[in-house]
């Protein structure tokens, strides 16, 4: 996408999913729109953590059409819609406004360049991976017959798309030469042939890889980049699992530390006065395992992949107990500590692909949000 016109809001929520596919959230997450109009015109848009009432009054103080929020505005099915609650007076201003809300909560957790990734960076872990993997089925094949002397145009359109990602490579394919045969109909307009002739041509069998997420778009692409008026391809569900997203990340200091340096580091990355620990103090840390917001259910996995630390927020009494007891290090740095970072990192994100693809939108970064909770 290459424009220098002002984008509507169903192209940026296109933008938004080609990069953290709603296919990724959790099967209870309520991510994508909240509230707003596909075509409303976007040039100005404000991350914050949460869609609160504060977050709809920078909105319109800077001309923001479009709020991007990391928690959902709407949690659960609305049962009524009164300004008595937060919800349903940031939705009463959002409509007055004309302010659009867009939650990317699970999915920008689990993806690629997402959440997590960005809390791993922020502590500077080395040879980061996905601690829980994400499961098969979202992934899908795309073999497409292509005629010889096009097969590079068309490639290049899915991979424009979105196809062709696996792990840290991108523009990943496959092709093989052979023969189509086919014979036009009498109501056909064939690129190769005459009507009613059985035709031979030289083709390519070009495959590549996507999420479910991006089907439409790339075979959209596709479509339109083909020469031929009925093109031959096949969309093939994988049960691969996805090595390159999943809850959590795991991944190795630059050198070890000791448990009261690492207490000292965490603080000083992600801007803590506290944190709550559980498990042993003494000794070294090198292998960390981290999960922005609450992550305690991955504590078996961060053990089962040798991990000395978990670092996440909402931990509960018996996870606490559960550390001690089993020797795992692990830290509460905070729900609110784990995941505010994801305002400077998506905003960051997001102003690359802007520039990448020349879109014409600012982005805002709510700097005002804070911890919930008061030390006292």
């Amino acid at each position: 996408m290459s424009r220098n016109k002002s984008l509507r809001l169903h192209e940026v929520i296109g933008v938004l999913n080609s990069l953290y596919p709603p296919a990724l959230a959790e099967d209870w997450d309520n991510v994508g729109l909240q509230v707003g109009v596909s075509d409303t015109l976007i040039d100005k848009i404000l991350i914050c953590l949460d869609a609160e009432e504060s977050a709809l009054a920078q909105a319109e103080a800077c001309a923001a059409q479009l709020v991007i929020s990391h928690h959902p505005l709407i949690h659960r099915p609305l049962r009524r819609l009164t300004p008595a609650d937060e919800t349903g007076r940031v939705l009463f201003r959002a409509i007055r406004k004309n302010i659009a809300i867009v939650s990317l909560h699970t999915n920008l957790d689990r993806a690629a360049d997402g959440l997590n990734d960005w809390l791993a960076g922020r502590l500077g872990l080395e040879q980061v991976v996905p601690l829980e993997r994400m499961p098969g089925g979202d992934l899908i094949k795309l073999v497409v017959f292509v005629p010889a002397g096009h097969e590079t145009l068309v490639m290049d359109a899915l991979f424009a798309a979105g196809a062709g990602q696996i792990g840290a490579y991108d523009r990943c394919s496959f092709r093989v030469f052979g023969t189509g045969s086919f014979r036009p109909g009498s109501d056909t307009d064939p690129f190769i042939g005459r009507q009613g002739e059985a035709e031979e041509v030289e083709e390519y069998r070009l495959e590549t890889i996507l999420p479910q997420g991006l089907v439409g778009k790339v075979v959209g692409r596709m479509l339109k980049a083909h020469p031929y008026e009925e093109v031959a391809y096949d969309l093939v569900p994988l049960q691969n699992a996805r090595h390159d997203v999943g809850l959590g990340r795991i991944g190795r200091l630059p050198q070890p530390l000791a448990v009261e340096e690492f207490f000292a580091l965490l603080k000083q990355r992600l801007g803590l006065t506290t944190l709550r620990s559980a498990g042993p103090v003494a000794g070294e840390v090198s292998k960390i395992a981290v999960c922005g917001g609450s992550g305690a259910s991955l504590f078996a996995e961060a053990q089962r992949q040798g991990a000395d630390c978990l670092v996440t927020g909402d931990v509960k009494y018996h996870d606490a107990q559960r550390a001690r007891s089993e020797g795992l290090l692990l830290i509460d740095a905070g729900h609110f500590g784990t995941e505010h970072l994801m305002v400077a990192g998506l905003a960051e994100k997001l102003r690359v692909v802007a520039a990448d693809r020349q879109l014409p939108l600012e982005i805002i970064e709510m700097k005002t949000e804070s911890d919930p909770f008061t030390l006292v």
